[in-house]
C-alpha cells in the first residue's frame, strides 16, 4: 500500500501539510500509534507514525520527535488535531527539515479508523496477490507442460515484472542467459555472493555500481549450494515490490522442477559413462571399451583432453566434484564424466590443454567460497588422440596428485606445466618419496630449524643458477663469500659434492620432493 492509497480514501479526509518529491508513492508497511518523544527503539522503518501530540512541551520537543522518526525510515507521520484543534507550525518546520511526508487527521476521526482501513486494503492485497500468484503458477505450469522452455518463461516473467533475470550454477555456467549477457567479472561477482552469504536471497552489486539479488533455486542450505542452480534478478530484493518478488518465486519453483527433469534425465548417461571410464581405467585400448566410449559420447576421431579431479581426502563427494567439473566444461563442449575405482573423477572432452585449463581454473575458483576445508585438486592431460588415451589418463593423474600437494582450496595444474622430474616423482609412493627426501636433505633442514642459516634456499638458487656463484649471490642478495661458505657448509651437513653430476642431481629431485 502507498501513502497516495489513504490520501484517495474520502472517508478518512486526510490532508498532506509537509510533501516531499515521491512521497504519495511511498510504501506502507504497517501503522504504528505513538505519543513517545523518542520511539526510535520500537521502529524498524516503513511504518505510518499516528500520533495524537500528547509528547509535545515545548517548541523544542518537534525536532526530537521528528528527528527520531526519519533516523528510523519510517514513512510519513500522520498527526491528530485533537489536542490543539490544529497542527502546531513547529511540527511542520521539523517534518520539512528532516525531509518526512506530514499528514493531519481531523479530530472526529480516530486513529483506529485509519488502522482499520489499513488492514482492510492489507487484507484486499493480499487476496489479490494470491489469486494472481495462482493464476501466474497456472500459466507456468502449463507452458512447461506444452514444452517451452525454461528461457522462454524466464522472458515472460521479466517482461511482465520489470527487472531482468538470469539463471546461472555455482561454477558460473549460464542456464538462462536473460536479456542482456553477464561479463565473467558479473559471474564472479554473482557466484561468490551465492557461495558465501549467511542466507540467501541477497544483494551484490558489481564493479560498475549495477545491483543484483541471488535467489536459491531449490536448496539454500550451505552444504548443497556446489550442487544447486542460482536466480539472479536486477535491482535490490529489498525494495522489489511484493508482487515482483511472488513472480521470480514461482519462476524459481518452476526452474527447481526443471533442474529435476535434467537430472533425472542424465541417470542413465551417467551410468553408461561410469561403465566407459572404468573399462577405460582397465585398458583403453579393447574393441570393448573404444564402444563404450564412443556409446558414452566420446568422439575418438577428434583431438581429446582428459581430466582427473578429486576432493581430496573426501572421495564420497564425487558427485559434487562430477556436477562441477561438467558443469565448468560445458563452455567448451558436452564432457563425458564418470567415476574411476578410486572414487576420481574422470573426464574426456574434445578440445585443447590449454581451453581446458584456462576454463577449470576460471570456473572452478568461484567454488571456492563454498568449499570451506574441502580441496579440490584438478589435473589435466596434454591434447592427445584415441590411440594415446591410457598416456593422457596416467599423465592427468600425476598432475592431479602433485596439485594435491597444493594449500589452496582449488588446484588446476597441467600436465604440460610439470617438468619431467616432476612426473617422475609423481609415480614413487609418498613413503618412498619422502625417506629419499629425507637421507638427502634432513641435515640441512634440522641445521635450518636450529640456525636460520637458510641452507635449503642457498641450495635452491645455487642449483637453480646452473651452479653459478655470482648468479646465486645476485638471486640470494648476499656476498660472493657468503654463498662459497654456505655451499661449503652444505656438503659438509651432507657428505655430498657438489662438483658431481649424480651429487647434484640427488639434491635437486629431493628438492623437488619438497
Amino acid at each position: 500500500m502507498q501513502l497516495q492509497d489513504l490520501l484517495d480514501a474520502p472517508e478518512l479526509r486526510l490532508s498532506m501539510l509537509h510533501d516531499e518529491d515521491g512521497a504519495s508513492r511511498r510504501a506502507i508497511r504497517w501503522a504504528y500509534t505513538t505519543d513517545l518523544l523518542d520511539p526510535g527503539r520500537y521502529l524498524v522503518g516503513g511504518e505510518l507514525v499516528l500520533s495524537g501530540l500528547m509528547w509535545r512541551r515545548t517548541e523544542a520537543d518537534s525536532d526530537a520527535f521528528v528527528g527520531a522518526l526519519a533516523a528510523s525510515g519510517v514513512s510519513a507521520l500522520v498527526a491528530g488535531e485533537g489536542l490543539y484543534g490544529f497542527i502546531p507550525q513547529d511540527v511542520i518546520d521539523a517534518c520539512a527539515a528532516y525531509r518526512l511526508p506530514l499528514l493531519s487527521v481531523p479530530a472526529d476521526v480516530s486513529f483506529g479508523d485509519i488502522t482499520e482501513f489499513l488492514l482492510g486494503r492489507a487484507a484486499h492485497d493480499r487476496i489479490s496477490r494470491l489469486t494472481a500468484s495462482l493464476v501466474r503458477q497456472r500459466q507456468l505450469l502449463s507452458a512447461v507442460a506444452a514444452g517451452r522452455a525454461l528461457d522462454e518463461l524466464a522472458m515472460q516473467v521479466s517482461h511482465e515484472s520489470g527487472p531482468p533475470c538470469w539463471v546461472f550454477t555455482s561454477t558460473g555456467r549460464i542456464i538462462v542467459s536473460g536479456a542482456r549477457s553477464l561479463t565473467d567479472a558479473d559471474l564472479d561477482t554473482l557466484t561468490s555472493a551465492a557461495m558465501a552469504a549467511e542466507r540467501l536471497p541477497t544483494s551484490v552489486s558489481n564493479d560498475g555500481g549495477d545491483i543484483y539479488s541471488v535467489f536459491s533455486i531449490g536448496s539454500s542450505l550451505r552444504r548443497h549450494r556446489t550442487l544447486s542452480w542460482y536466480l539472479a534478478v536486477g535491482g535490490d530484493w529489498n525494495e522489489l515490490p511484493a508482487p515482483v518478488l511472488d513472480a521470480f518465486g514461482e519462476f524459481a519453483a518452476i526452474a527447481a522442477l526443471d533442474k529435476t527433469r535434467r537430472e533425472e534425465g542424465q541417470l542413465i548417461a551417467r551410468a553408461i559413462a561410469d561403465d566407459a571410464i572404468l573399462l577405460f581405467e582397465d585398458d583403453s585400448s579393447t574393441q570393448e571399451t573404444t564402444t563404450r566410449l564412443v556409446q558414452a559420447g566420446v568422439d575418438l576421431t577428434q583431438g581429446l583432453v582428459v581430466v582427473v579431479a578429486e576432493m581430496v581426502g573426501r572421495p564420497d563427494l564425487h558427485e559434487i566434484v562430477r556436477v562441477a567439473v561438467s558443469d565448468s566444461l560445458h563452455l567448451l563442449g558436452v564432457p563425458v564424466s564418470g567415476i574411476d575405482s578410486t572414487g576420481a573423477v574422470v573426464a574426456l572432452i574434445n578440445s585443447t590443454s590449454d581451453e581446458v585449463l584456462h576454463t577449470l581454473r576460471r570456473a572452478l575458483c568461484r567454488l571456492t567460497p563454498g568449499l570451506g576445508r574441502s580441496q579440490l585438486s584438478v589435473g589435466v592431460s596434454s591434447d592427445v588422440t584415441g590411440a594415446s588415451l591410457d598416456g593422457a589418463l596416467r599423465s592427468a593423474r600425476y598432475a592431479r596428485a602433485i596439485a594435491g600437494t597444493g594449500t589452496e582450496s582449488v588446484q588446476v595444474r597441467s600436465a604440460s606445466e610439470l617438468s619431467s622430474s616432476i612426473l617422475l616423482l609423481g609415480t614413487v609412493p609418498d613413503e618412498l618419496r619422502k625417506t629419499f627426501t629425507q637421507q638427502v636433505l634432513g641435515p640441512l633442514l634440522d641445521y635450518d630449524a636450529r640456525s636460520d642459516a637458510q641452507l635449503i634456499r642457498t641450495l635452491e638458487a645455487f642449483l637453480g643458477c646452473s651452479g653459478s656463484w655470482n648468479k646465486a649471490a645476485e638471486v640470494l642478495h648476499v656476498h660472493l663469500n657468503t654463498v662459497r661458505y654456505r655451499i661449503t657448509r652444505i656438503q659438509e651437513l651432507t657428505g655430498r659434492d657438489l662438483s658431481r653430476m649424480d651429487d647434484r642431481l640427488d639434491m635437486f629431485l629431493a628438492l623437488q620432493s619438497l
